[in-house]
């Protein structure tokens, strides 16, 4: 006797069944869907950045192009080719010594430039904290005078204090 499933025919085997192709349409759109929309991103913004290694190899071989590529005026006419050499070398060495690092240890770079991150975001939110705090205050907070405030209420806004001498 054969190991098959006997053909069954109820609703709640078909409403499954349907259910699943469904789901799999739905993912499957969904995929497209994304991958349409990335697409388009790259074709209109340019290729995505890279790891934070990728990026800083990126970085270090555009730096080495462009001081390569640089011409001296400062030296003259006669130190401008030898200059220009010990340039060259000069960021050769710095790229042998650099790009190891990198390869080394990519995810080093990609904790650093989160935890980057999350300090700019903290420097943020404290900025913003203490923005509001000073946009927080009306004209009639700063033009009211405070009993206890031994500020000169006088002459001026700077924040001068009146000292009796007597």
């Amino acid at each position: 006797m054969s190991e098959e499933r006997p053909a069954s025919d109820s609703p709640e085997e078909h409403a499954e069944q349907g259910r699943a192709t469904d789901a799999d349409a739905w993912a499957t759109a969904c995929a497209e869907d994304l991958a349409a929309e990335r697409a388009r991103r790259r074709a209109e913004h340019g290729p995505q950045p890279g790891s934070a290694a990728e990026e800083l190899k990126r970085l270090v071989d555009t730096v080495a192009d462009k001081l390569s590529g640089l011409q001296s005026p400062v030296l003259g006419g006669l130190a401008g080719p030898a200059a220009q050499q010990v340039v060259r070398q000069v960021v050769q060495q710095a790229k042998a010594a650099v790009e190891p690092v990198i390869d080394r240890n990519p995810e080093v770079f990609d904790h650093l430039a989160a935890a980057g991150s999350e300090l700019l975001a903290a420097y943020r939110s404290a900025v913003q904290a203490q923005e509001r705090r000073w946009t927080a205050r009306t004209a009639d907070d700063l033009t009211r005078e405070d009993p206890g405030d031994r500020r000169d209420g006088g002459e001026g806004t700077g924040p001068g204090e009146r000292i009796d001498l007597d």
